[in-house]
């Protein structure tokens, strides 16, 4: 019901221009922009439920069209930082919750920050959307682009500050002629991924069968994890050197029971970065 009842206020013009904010069905994916397939989502928000069973932090991924047409609207990081505390996102005593929204048809997104994060993870949120997010999104590949972005967010600001860790410092990283370098690697393996329809790892992984590299990997979920049970998917792996074929069943684990609840009543004061394409 909740679902529904979100869907009809971001989708139909007269409800949203009522509604101050957007609603959430869960804490951890409400993709309203229809970015991610159903497996893609499943394994985003396996990520989410994860980071906050090992580390108590929340992280949330919202997806919407437009942010037009909220009263609240006004800039993207004003809209980004009011929306986080009508949330109330991450422990309301650490103030260490995310969010990462991405507005599909205006073209932008935001990593917006607890306020317990310091000014080096600002700098680290910006480096994440430029160099994972934003290509992405600019090559049209917006499922991707929030996997992979979801999944660097969490590895470089939400479990480094979990540790008690400071990000690395920028200003002191590699050389123009070293980043120009580095980017060029990364967009050439970008590319490679896009053009050969599967993943880097893949690419370099040889075939069991024949030693060539490079095999293809799909991943079907037939029955999705609940509060209460645990899911099962097909993993199909084969080589298009020699015609190798093999399928092997995975589990996935059942979702953690505060999926569905509210945010632990955390705040933001505008700390993180956005990004445009």
């Amino acid at each position: 019901m909740i679902r529904i009842l979100a869907l009809l206020a971001l989708l139909l013009p007269g409800l949203a221009q009522a509604q101050s904010w957007p609603i959430y069905e869960n804490t951890y994916v409400n993709d309203y922009a229809n970015l991610l397939e159903e497996d893609a989502e499943t394994r985003v928000r396996r990520q989410l439920e994860v980071l906050r069973e090992e580390t108590g932090i929340e992280a949330t991924v919202l997806t919407l069209f437009t942010r037009k047409g909220f009263e609240e609207a006004g800039s993207m990081e004003t809209f980004a930082t009011g929306l986080f505390n009508h949330w109330g996102i991450g422990d309301a005593t650490r103030n260490d919750g995310i969010l990462i929204m991405v507005l599909s048809e205006d073209r932008e997104m935001r990593i917006e920050l607890g306020s317990g994060y310091g000014a080096g993870f600002d700098r680290e949120a910006q480096d994440v959307i430029d160099r994972v997010f934003l290509p992405a999104f600019q090559a049209d590949d917006m499922q991707y682009g929030v996997e992979a972005g979801t999944d660097a967010t969490l590895t470089r600001i939400a479990r480094v500050f979990h540790a008690g860790e400071e990000p690395p410092n920028r200003a002191n990283g590699p050389s123009g002629g070293s980043l120009f370098a580095l980017f060029g690697a990364l967009f050439a393996a970008f590319i490679g991924w896009k053009v050969f329809g599967r993943s880097i790892r893949d690419r370099f992984t040889r075939c069991p069968h024949c030693g060539h590299r490079g095999i293809h990997t799909d991943e079907e979920v037939l029955e999705a994890a609940t509060t209460s049970a645990k899911g099962r998917g097909t993993r199909t792996t084969r080589c298009t050197s020699c015609g190798y074929h093999n399928s092997t069943s995975y589990v996935i684990p059942t979702r953690s029971r505060s999926s569905s609840s509210s945010f632990g009543g955390g705040s933001s004061s505008g700390g993180g970065a956005s990004g445009r394409w």
